[in-house]
């Protein structure tokens, strides 16, 4: 569905900043902001992500992307400006030149991906994520497994292809929405997955995510339960939207992969 573009209060807003808008156009992927464009103006051109400022995840979200972003450049586009009132957030990020990355098997974007998770993953972790402790498989599992899930490390856990775009010359990390402190292992898992979903076998999956460092010391009882956690948020998020497709495609990549891991049977003996 296209969503209209904001009213004249909005563009007044961010008008300091951008100057005369001369095009808007609106991202094909922006299933988590109300504005997610690329605005040509005569102070640019920006990368505008924008929310309604209302109290909430989504809005949290955004305020988040923004704290985050000086501690994750050059491995995120730079965050140029940002503007709030009682209506709006925006944040205005340079603009960077690439395409999404390819996750098939027989791409060959998978070793950049795999040394942009290790770039942030040797990133120090920022003092304003210290109190932004990794929670969002805890529903999903014991108190004791949670436990499996904590560390130091700064965590990007939406490793989908489109959040990874490749340059002639540069990969950048985008769409920060949620980083968190956890367990090193994290981001890595959460790439297997992802290339279960674009067709790898699991132990495939498993071998590219093998090669970031924060899979090695990995214990392996915490990444059963991750893939046991994500089988059931899937399954949970899917049965919640079945009109979204993608949403039961991922529960079959998790379901893969806990089979391969030996943990199906576990994780389906959730009882929600």
């Amino acid at each position: 569905m296209k969503r209209e573009l904001p009213g004249l209060e909005f563009w007044a807003l961010i008008h300091p900043h951008t100057g005369d808008v001369t095009e808007t156009r609106p991202a094909e992927r922006s299933f988590s902001s109300d504005l997610t464009a690329l605005v040509e103006c005569e102070k640019g051109p920006f990368f505008v992500k924008a929310m309604r400022n209302r109290p909430g995840g989504r809005r949290n979200s955004l305020a988040r992307e923004k704290l985050i972003n000086p501690a994750v450049h050059p491995v995120s586009p730079a965050l140029l400006w940002s503007a709030e009132d009682d209506d709006w957030l925006a944040l205005g990020f340079e603009v960077v030149h690439g395409r999404r990355a390819d996750f098939t098997p027989d791409s060959t974007d998978l070793p950049v991906v795999t040394d942009a998770l290790d770039r942030i993953g040797r990133l120090p972790l920022p003092d304003v994520a210290q109190d932004w402790a990794e929670n969002r498989w805890d529903r999903f599992l014991s108190e004791r497994e949670t436990e499996l899930l904590r560390g130091d490390s700064l965590i990007h856990a939406d490793t989908n292809p489109s959040n990874f775009v490749i340059g002639e010359s540069h990969v950048w990390v985008v769409d920060w929405a949620w980083p968190t402190r956890g367990a090193a292992f994290i981001s890595p898992a959460c790439l297997a997955e992802q290339l279960i979903a674009s067709g790898h076998t699991a132990a495939g999956a498993e071998a590219w995510a093998a090669q970031c460092e924060g899979w090695a010391d990995a214990d392996p009882a915490a990444i059963d339960a991750f893939a046991v956690a994500t089988w059931r948020m899937n399954k949970w998020r899917a049965d919640r939207s079945p009109e979204e497709s993608w949403l039961g495609a991922m529960v079959e990549a998790a379901r893969t992969w806990a089979e391969h891991r030996g943990v199906a049977g576990r994780a389906a003996a959730w009882p929600q």
